[in-house]
């Protein structure tokens, strides 16, 4: 491997420490490297917090090596005011005089101004190492800037006749298809996205919380298609573990229901396509990453309208017979993995 994708490489392992966190912002990686040795390394913080080249710069003891070092970073540094000043500003002020980045940021804010800044300074900036696996690592962010919209991951679980829900239920909670443990992978991925959405039919039929439960992490905005208002606000999508955003034709009756802090209610058009129009909702709201988690008619709907760039479907080791069918597609397998005696297999969208 050549030195620069070694590093961008260590750059790409520490960005995503920040999973589930920094999001709007992108989990960038950071490492400063003097005479072949890392001094300092860091990841972007929580959003609103420091960027990945401020942690690692912050993280190097003696700042006089900074003047000989080179920095690594998998994204362009950034060049404007946010809710932090410029990355490329404290690059050059501290004088580091090499700069390696994975790829471009294709936010419009910085497109190539960091570049621009730092070699207006003096710095040399070389552009480009590994930079398919960068633009992978933020596939969520160049996703939300490029296409104006989440990226989409859809999941599901269905039994080995290819059903995900059995066709009658007696009580309102959920029929597990999967194991434990992959109920439990399934929390961390929550934890690790933005937000959650689910039909009407899935609240009435499990009524679940769509919480991070199994796992450590914070929940994912939970939103949630209630077309006419019928869902009871005893669901559980109603109590205060997370905020809760109800997509609904009948937004103006929110002024009865007494929405509280964690509450809000968002019109839906009847007369636009339904994925097309979730994904201008959420963009609008500053979302990045969606997991659709059902229920079928909802997840087809996404497929249909070709608004999907990830599907995670588990298959179990039961049998329904009949029931609900699982959502149907093409796509390209990424990975095939074994939990006990349940299968996950992951598609892409081409």
């Amino acid at each position: 491997m050549k030195i620069h994708e070694k590093y961008i490489n260590r750059c790409i392992q520490i960005g995503e420490n920040g999973l589930g966190t920094t999001a709007p912002n992108p989990m960038v990686g950071s490492v400063i490297v003097h005479e072949h040795c890392i001094i300092g390394e860091g990841f972007t913080s929580p959003f609103g917090g420091n960027h990945a080249e401020v942690n690692a710069i912050h993280s190097v003891k003696d700042k006089a090596l900074l003047k000989n070092a080179t920095l690594y970073v998998t994204l362009e540094p950034c060049s404007h005011f946010g809710k932090t000043p410029p990355c490329s500003d404290l690059i050059i002020k501290h004088k580091i005089p090499k700069v390696v980045i994975g790829c471009l940021d294709e936010n419009p804010q910085v497109a190539g101004k960091g570049i621009a800044n730092l070699e207006a300074a003096g710095c040399r900036v070389t552009v480009g190492i590994l930079e398919a696996e960068c633009k992978q690592h933020h596939k969520r962010f160049f996703t939300f800037h490029n296409k104006k919209r989440p990226y989409v991951i859809l999941k599901w679980a269905e039994t080995q006749d290819g059903f995900i829900a059995p066709k009658h239920k007696e009580k309102q909670e959920p029929v597990w298809i999967t194991n434990p443990y992959s109920r439990q992978l399934v929390h961390k991925w929550r934890a690790q996205e933005q937000a959650i959405l689910v039909g009407t039919n899935t609240v009435w039929e499990d009524n679940p919380s769509l919480t991070v439960r199994d796992w450590t992490g914070r929940n994912p905005l939970r939103f949630v298609l209630d077309q006419k208002l019928k869902l009871p606000q005893t669901a559980n999508i109603y109590n205060r573990d997370a905020e809760t955003l109800i997509i609904t034709s009948e937004a103006s009756k929110n002024k009865t229901l007494n929405p509280d802090w964690n509450l809000k209610y968002i019109n839906w058009n009847l007369k636009h396509s339904i994925a097309k129009q979730i994904c201008s909702i959420l963009f609008k709201n500053n979302i990045n990453s969606v997991i659709i988690e059902g229920g079928a008619q909802t997840l087809q709907n996404f497929i249909n309208e070709n608004l999907w760039d990830e599907a995670r479907v588990f298959t179990g080791t039961n049998r329904f017979g009949t029931g609900v069918a699982a959502p149907q597609f093409s796509a390209e397998l990424i990975s095939e993995t074994q939990l006990l005696n349940d299968t996950l297999i992951i598609y892409a969208n081409n």
